[in-house]
């Protein structure tokens, strides 16, 4: 079992920069590929990005450039740097594991990022 705890949203001006944290527990971090998903009111959740149990990474081609998506397993956290935010990047914001031998996924809770114009 894997509990998820997203921080770091907030509402920030249209070019600057937020960092997410999604704090882990319950289980061994490391075997866990991890991502960070977002979701619009009445819309399916989507990618942003995601990073394998080995570290490589994947990004939505809206983000790419912009966004980092990085993971300290010592600290059990997984970390998206958002930069140069635009408003179209407003959503609420999700951290996202999977078991890389059972697959089984967890979430969080979210955070909302709001990019002002």
């Amino acid at each position: 079992q894997v509990q998820l705890v997203e921080s770091g949203g907030g509402l920030v001006q249209a070019g600057g920069s937020l960092r997410l944290s999604c704090a882990a527990s319950g289980s061994i971090f490391s075997i866990y590929a991890l991502g960070w998903y977002r979701q619009a009111p009445g819309k399916e959740r989507v990618l942003v990005a995601t990073i394998s149990s080995g570290g490589s990474t994947n990004y939505a081609d809206s983000v790419k450039g912009r966004f980092t998506i990085s993971r300290d397993n010592a600290k059990n956290t997984v970390y998206l740097q958002m930069n140069s935010l635009k408003p179209e990047d407003t959503d609420a914001y999700y951290c996202h594991a999977k078991h890389v031998l059972t697959l089984r996924e967890y979430w969080g809770l979210g955070t909302q990022v709001t990019v002002s114009s």
